[in-house]
């Protein structure tokens, strides 16, 4: 019999976290509570799991202090919890390790897709080998794209954004962490280099660049590429 893959949730909350709990349990997951970032810690020292979901306004210990520590142990999926206007909390989170944000209040039918992407995201091979984006198809290894049949020219820069967007498929990456991943350290706070080379990726590769389906900008935060299923 195949193992239940395990979530250990991280909130103070005690309302939200029956909710997670329930909610989670019901879709066939192990599920662990823990209400303070110190707990959570032991916990995941002494039941290692899957993916991890924290809320950022903790007691002792806050989740972005707990993103940093399990980052500094582990590669596993963290999913951060904040309410509205916490922008650069979620950032720091994202920068700190976190791989994904939901905003509270949030629906169930939401965290469930995000805890499925992470999770596939864990489980595959390091993305990058052919993206499906509509009628477009990117092969990043051979660094050639196509969309209705027809090759489309994509810059080097564009092919690097591409790539490091698809390391963390279906997840935010940060202006900073696009930046510097592409351009280098030295550049994190150019963010108008991004604004111009998404306006260029999207004029060639979404069906409607004004409301794109796969590229899609996550407000003051970063960019997420959403791709369909090879």
């Amino acid at each position: 019999m195949e193992a239940k893959q395990r979530i250990l949730v991280v909130d103070d909350e005690p309302q939200l976290t029956r909710v997670l709990r329930r909610s989670l349990m019901a879709k066939g997951y192990d599920v662990r509570i823990a209400g303070d970032g110190d707990f959570a810690l032991q916990t995941f020292r002494d039941w290692p799991p899957a993916l991890v979901i924290t809320d950022l306004a903790m007691p002792n210990m806050s989740g972005l202090e707990l993103c940093r520590r399990l980052r500094a142990i582990s590669e596993v999926p963290i999913i951060v919890l904040s309410v509205r206007g916490e922008e650069a909390t979620k950032v720091e989170a994202l920068d700190a390790g976190a791989d994904d944000y939901i905003t509270k209040p949030f629906g169930v039918g939401e965290l469930l897709a995000r805890v499925r992407v992470a999770l596939r995201h864990a489980s595959r091979s390091p993305a990058g080998q052919v993206l499906l984006l509509g009628k477009a198809k990117i092969e990043l290894e051979k660094r050639r794209a196509t969309r209705d049949g027809v090759e489309v020219h994509l810059t080097p820069i564009e092919f690097r954004l591409l790539g490091c967007l698809a390391q963390h498929l279906g997840m935010v990456v940060t202006h900073r962490q696009l930046l510097g991943e592409v351009w280098g350290p030295s550049h994190v706070e150019q963010t108008h280099y991004l604004r111009i080379y998404m306006k260029q990726l999207r004029e060639k590769l979404e069906a409607d660049p004004v409301r794109p389906r796969h590229l899609i900008t996550e407000t003051g935060v970063g960019y997420r590429l959403v791709a369909d299923e090879v």
